[in-house]
C-alpha cells in the first residue's frame, strides 16, 4: 500500500506545523489591528516566543525550501502590516508604545533572516538588509542606539559582498551606522564609517548628496557636543560636506555610461540649499573658534549665490558678531540693519542681535537700536524694548552716564507708545521694575539725583488705574526721600503730598514730620505727628523714628513728645519696637540735657521704679549683662541728678533722687558689697538733703518726713560696716569717713526733733562716733556746735563733743590748732553759760586754764592770732563783773589768767605792759596781803615784762 492511499487520520503533519500556525495567527492579529483586541505587548511577546522557537528549530535541522518560502510569505505580510500600523493614527502613543511597535517591526526581518535567502526571491538579501535598516532607524529615533546598531550590524553582511545594484543599501547602512555611532558619542567611528562610504557615494550625485548630508549631520553633532577628540574637527567635516556637494554638482560625477544601481541616468540634484547650510555651520564653527575672518569669508561665499530675501537670518547674526569681534562697529551696525530688513528674521532673533550689539557698542547706541526695533517689532515691540533696556542696564557698571542714557532712552515718546494698550500690562510692569531697581541701586550708592531721575521716569510705565495706586504712591515717597537727601525740602514736600493724595498712610505722615523738622518748623512737626498717630496703619515704630529724627535735627520738644506718647502705649500690652526701659532711658537722657527739667526727670524715674516693682527687675530691665547695665544706668542717673540738684540747692528734688538711687541700687545683686555700699551712701545723702531743705526753706520737717528719715538712717546704719574704715583715718578714706559722720550728724538732728527725752540717745550717739576710726576733730567740733544750738540744746552732748574734739586733735601727730582754738572758744562759751546758771562754778576758768596749758611752748604763729586775742580779751574781761560785785579775789584770778595768756600768744605783746599796770593797781587797792587766788590758782609760768598802760579789752 502506498502512503497516499493511507487513511487521512494516519497521515503525519508537516514539520514545524505548529510554529507556522502560531506565526500565521500572530501575523493575522498584527494585520487586523483595527478589529483585534490583542494588545501590542502580547503580540510582541508572541513574536518573540515564535522567533526563539524557530531559531532553536533552525539550529537542529535546516528548513526545507517549502518551509522557508512559507516563512518568507508570512514575514513579508508581517512587514506590510507593520507599515500599515505605522501609518495609522489609531496606534499613535508615547515612547513605550512606539518601542513595542519597533519590536514588532524588527520581528519581520528577523523571520526572513531565519528562513534564509531563497533562490526564487529576487534581491532577497537586499530586501532583508533594507528591512533591518528601517527597523534600526525606528530604534534610533527612540534613542535606543544599542538596538539600532544591532539591526545595522545584522544587515551589513547581507549586502557588503553583494552586486553593484545593492550598493545603495550598503551606503544607507553605513550612513545609519555613522549616525548611531555619533549618537553614542563615538565620533571617530562615525567619521571612519563616512570615509568608508566615499567609494559607494562616488557612483552617483544622489549618493554624494547623501554622504554630504551625513558629514553635515555628524559635524553638527560634533559642534554641538564640543567633542574633545582632536582628531575629529567639525570644520573638517563641514569642509568634506562642501567638497561632496561640489563633486555632486559637477557634470563629470554623473557619467551617462555608468547608470547607478542598474537604473537610468539620474539628474544632478539641487545642492544649493545643502551648500548654504554647510557654509552656515562652517561659519558658526569659525565664530566659536574666534576666527572672524573665516566667518566673513564663509558669509561672502554664501551671499554670492542668493539675494536678501533668500538669506537665512543666522547669516546676518554671525556677520554682525564677526564684525564686533573684529572691532569694526560700523560694519556691525550695517549688519544689524540688514538683519532687521530681512523678512525671514523673527522678532526674537532681532532683539537678541540687538542685545549682542549693545553689549559691545555701549548705552550710547541704545536709543537708535531701540527706535529701529520699535519699527521692526510690530507685535512684540514692548517686549523688545524691555530686553534692550535690560541689556543696557546689565551691560556693565552702574555709572551716572549709563543711568542718564537709560533715562533718555525710556522717556522717548516712541518707546513709551510701544507699551500702550491692555495687552502690554506685563511688559509695563517689567519696565517699571527695571527702572525701579536701577534707581534703587543708585539710591543705595547715595546718588540721589540720579535715583530720583530714574524713579520719575519709571512712573511713565505705571498706569493710573486702581491696581497701580500703591505703586504710584511708592514712587512719590521715594522721590520725596531723594529730595530730602538733596535738601530740596519744598520739592520733597510736594512729592509726599502727592503720595498722601494717592495713598494716605503713616509713611507719608512720617515723611512730612521729617521734612518739617529739617525745615525747623516744630509746630508743623507737632501737628503732623498727631496726624501720624491717628493713621489707620499706625505703628509705634514710627514714633521711635520721629524721636531719632528730632534728635538729629536738635528739636528737643518733638523728641520728648514722641517718646512720651510712645511711653503711654506700653500699658496696652501691644507689640512695641523697643523695650519700655529703653524708651524711659532715652527720654530721661534727652531731658537731662536741658536745664530746669528736674520735675520731668523725677516723674519718669518714679515710673521706672514703679514699673520695676510691678513687672519685676528682670522683666523690666532685662536679664544678664544688658539688664544689669540698664539698672545701673538708672541708679547712676538718680545719684548724679541728686548731686546736681543739691549743688543747685534744689534740695526737694535732690532728696528724692537719692532715695530713688537707693531703691535702684538695692534692687539687684543685694549680696554685692559694692551695691550695698552705694545703697548706704544714697540713704545717708537723702536724709542729708532733707535736713538741708528744712534749713533752706525754714520750714520744719513733718512727722512723716522725720519718720521716713529715721527709717532710712536705720537702714543705712545696718550697712555702715561696709563703708566704715578698719584703720585710722587716711586721706584716701575721707569719703567713707564723711558718710559715717553724716549718718551720725543726721541721726543726731532727727533725734533732736523728738524733744528732751532724746538727749541721752544723742549723747550716746556722739560717744559711739567718737570711738570710731572715722572720727575726726573737725567732725566732733561740728557736732559740739550743733548740740549747743537750737531751742533745746543738749549741753552734755556739746561739752562731750568739744572736749573730745580737743583731746583727739591734741593726740594727733600734727594738731590742727584752728580746730582746737574753735573748740576752746565754744567750750568756754558753753562753760560760761553754765556758770551763770550756777551749775559749774569753775567750769569756764578750767577751760581757760586748759587753753593756757596748750599755748605754753607753742611756736610763734602756730596758734591762730585772732583766737589767741579772743582768749586774752575774754579772760581779762571776765574780771569786770566780779569787780562790780566787789569780788576782788575772783577779779584778780581772771586778770591774772588774761595776763598770763597774753605773755604766750602772738599779737598781745603791746598790751602786756598796760595789763600788768592794771593788775598791780588792783592788788594795791585790794590790800598788801598776797591774794589767795594768785598764790594757789595762778598758772605755773614765768612772767616777764612790765605794764606801762592800762588795757581795756
Amino acid at each position: 500500500m502506498k502512503i497516499s492511499e493511507l487513511s487521512p487520520e494516519y497521515r503525519q503533519p508537516p514539520p514545524h506545523a505548529g510554529l507556522i500556525a502560531d506565526l500565521s495567527k500572530a501575523v493575522s492579529d498584527v494585520e487586523s489591528f483595527a478589529a483585534s483586541a490583542t494588545a501590542p505587548e502580547k503580540l510582541a511577546g508572541d513574536l518573540r516566543r515564535i522567533l526563539t522557537s524557530l531559531a532553536s528549530a533552525a539550529s537542529s535541522s535546516s528548513f526545507t525550501e517549502a518551509l522557508s518560502v512559507q516563512i518568507w510569505r508570512l514575514g513579508t505580510r508581517l512587514w506590510n502590516a507593520v507599515v500599515d500600523r505605522a501609518n495609522s493614527a489609531a496606534l499613535a502613543g508615547g515612547p513605550a508604545a512606539l518601542a513595542v511597535e519597533a519590536e514588532i517591526r524588527q520581528a519581520a526581518p528577523e523571520l526572513l533572516l531565519l528562513a534564509g535567502i531563497p533562490d526564487g526571491v529576487p534581491s532577497a538579501a537586499a530586501k532583508v538588509a533594507s528591512f533591518f535598516h528601517r527597523s534600526g532607524l525606528a530604534w534610533l529615533d527612540l534613542g535606543r542606539v544599542d538596538l539600532a546598531s544591532a539591526c545595522f550590524e545584522k544587515a551589513t553582511p547581507l549586502v557588503s559582498a553583494a552586486a553593484t545594484e545593492d550598493r545603495g543599501v550598503l551606503l544607507e547602512l553605513n550612513l545609519a551606522r555613522a549616525r548611531a555611532a555619533s549618537d553614542a558619542g563615538d565620533q571617530a567611528l562615525a567619521v571612519a564609517l563616512l570615509s568608508r562610504s566615499k567609494p559607494l557615494a562616488a557612483a552617483s550625485p544622489e549618493g554624494a548628496k547623501s554622504l554630504a548630508q551625513g558629514y553635515l549631520s555628524i559635524g553638527e553633532a560634533t559642534l554641538a557636543a564640543k567633542h574633545s577628540n582632536p582628531a575629529v574637527e567639525a570644520s573638517t567635516l563641514f569642509t568634506e560636506a562642501l567638497d561632496l556637494c561640489e563633486k555632486a554638482a559637477s557634470p563629470s560625477s554623473s557619467s551617462p555610461r555608468t547608470p547607478p544601481y542598474g537604473g537610468a541616468t539620474p539628474k544632478t540634484p539641487n545642492l544649493e540649499g545643502l551648500k548654504r547650510r554647510c557654509l552656515r555651520f562652517l561659519a558658526l564653527e569659525r565664530l566659536q573658534a574666534q576666527d572672524y575672518e573665516g566667518v566673513l569669508r564663509c558669509i561672502r561665499v554664501s551671499r554670492a549665490s542668493m539675494g536678501l530675501e533668500e538669506e537665512h537670518p543666522s547669516i546676518g547674526v554671525m556677520a554682525m558678531r564677526a564684525w564686533i569681534g573684529s572691532g569694526n562697529m560700523a560694519e556691525a551696525d550695517k549688519e544689524l540693519e540688514r538683519l532687521m530688513a530681512n523678512a525671514l528674521a523673527t522678532e526674537n532673533l532681532c532683539v537678541s542681535a540687538a542685545e549682542a550689539y549693545l553689549a559691545a557698542a555701549g548705552p550710547e547706541a541704545a536709543r537708535k537700536v531701540l527706535i529701529a526695533l520699535a519699527a521692526r517689532c510690530r507685535a512684540g515691540g514692548a517686549a523688545a524694548a524691555v530686553r534692550v533696556v535690560k541689556q543696557v542696564i546689565d551691560g556693565g557698571g552702574g555709572g551716572i552716564g549709563r543711568a542718564r542714557a537709560i533715562a533718555e532712552l525710556v522717556s522717548d515718546e516712541r518707546v513709551v507708545a510701544l507699551f500702550d494698550g491692555p495687552g502690554n500690562t506685563h511688559e509695563r510692569g517689567t519696565m517699571h521694575a527695571l527702572l525701579w531697581n536701577c534707581g534703587t541701586e543708585h539710591f543705595r550708592a547715595k546718588n540721589y539725583d540720579t535715583s530720583a531721575d530714574l524713579i520719575e521716569r519709571s512712573m511713565l510705565y505705571v498706569s493710573r488705574d486702581e491696581e497701580s495706586r500703591s505703586r504710584r504712591a511708592d514712587c512719590f515717597r521715594v522721590l520725596s526721600i531723594c529730595h530730602i537727601a538733596l535738601q530740596h525740602l519744598d520739592r520733597a514736600l510736594e512729592f509726599v503730598n502727592e503720595a498722601y493724595k494717592v495713598e494716605p498712610n503713616i509713611k507719608c505722615a512720617f515723611l512730612k514730620v521729617k521734612i518739617n523738622l529739617q525745615k525747623g518748623e516744630e509746630d508743623e512737626a507737632f501737628k503732623q505727628m498727631k496726624t501720624m498717630v491717628g493713621c489707620v496703619d499706625f505703628n509705634p515704630e514710627f514714633l521711635t523714628l520721629t524721636a531719632h529724627e528730632a534728635m538729629s535735627c536738635k528739636s528737643f520738644g518733638v523728641a520728648v513728645a514722641s517718646l512720651s506718647y510712645l511711653l503711654g502705649l506700653y500699658s496696652a500690652e501691644r507689640p512695641m519696637p523697643m523695650p519700655e526701659v529703653a524708651v524711659l532711658r532715652n527720654l530721661i537722657e534727652l531731658l537731662s540735657r536741658e536745664p530746669g527739667t528736674e520735675t520731668e526727670i523725677l516723674k519718669y524715674s518714679r515710673r521706672a521704679k514703679q514699673r520695676m516693682a510691678d513687672l519685676g527687675v528682670e522683666s523690666f530691665f532685662g536679664s544678664g549683662i544688658v539688664g544689669g547695665r540698664e539698672l545701673n544706668w538708672f541708679a547712676d542717673l538718680s545719684w548724679n541728678m541728686g548731686l546736681r540738684a543739691s549743688k543747685e540747692k534744689k534740695y526737694n528734688f535732690g532728696a528724692e533722687f537719692f532715695e530713688l538711687a537707693a531703691e535702684f541700687f538695692s534692687s539687684r545683686n543685694a549680696e554685692c558689697d559694692e551695691n550695698r555700699s552705694k545703697v548706704c551712701k544714697a540713704l545717708i545723702m537723702a536724709v542729708t538733703i532733707m535736713l538741708n531743705a528744712e534749713e533752706l526753706n525754714n520750714s520744719p520737717l513733718s512727722d512723716s518726713d522725720i519718720k521716713k528719715g529715721v527709717e532710712m538712717l536705720s537702714r543705712a546704719g545696718k550697712l555702715l560696716p561696709l563703708i566704715s574704715p578698719s584703720v585710722p583715718v587716711a586721706s584716701d578714706q575721707l569719703e567713707a569717713n564723711n558718710f559715717l559722720y553724716l549718718h551720725t550728724f543726721n541721726s543726731y538732728q532727727l533725734m533732736g526733733r523728738m524733744g528732751t527725752p532724746a538727749h541721752p540717745q544723742q549723747l550716746q550717739l556722739i560717744k559711739n562716733f567718737a570711738s570710731s576710726k572715722a572720727c575726726t576733730p573737725a567732725n566732733l567740733l561740728t557736732l559740739g556746735v550743733t548740740a549747743s544750738k537750737g531751742a533745746l540744746p543738749n549741753m552734755l552732748a556739746a561739752e562731750f563733743s568739744l572736749k573730745a574734739c580737743i583731746t583727739t586733735a591734741l593726740a594727733s601727730q600734727s594738731p590742727n590748732y584752728r580746730v582746737i582754738s574753735c573748740a576752746l572758744r565754744k567750750l568756754a562759751c558753753l562753760a560760761g553759760l553754765q556758770d551763770l546758771n550756777g551749775s559749774k562754778s569753775d567750769a569756764a576758768y578750767d577751760v581757760f586754764q586748759q587753753a593756757y596749758q596748750i599755748v605754753v611752748g607753742l611756736k610763734e604763729g602756730e596758734y591762730p592770732v585772732e583766737e589767741g586775742q579772743w582768749l586774752v580779751a575774754t579772760a581779762w574781761n571776765m574780771s569786770c563783773l566780779p569787780l562790780r560785785l566787789h569780788q576782788a579775789k575772783v577779779a584778780r584770778k581772771w586778770m591774772k589768767m588774761g595776763l598770763d595768756l597774753a605773755r604766750h600768744l602772738e599779737g598781745m605783746k603791746e598790751h602786756i605792759a598796760s595789763m600788768q599796770t592794771t593788775f598791780e593797781n588792783l592788788e594795791r587797792v585790794s590790800g598788801d596781803e598776797p591774794d589767795e587766788c594768785s598764790q594757789e590758782e595762778a598758772p605755773k609760768a614765768s612772767i616777764s615784762g612790765s605794764m606801762s598802760q592800762p588795757v581795756l579789752v
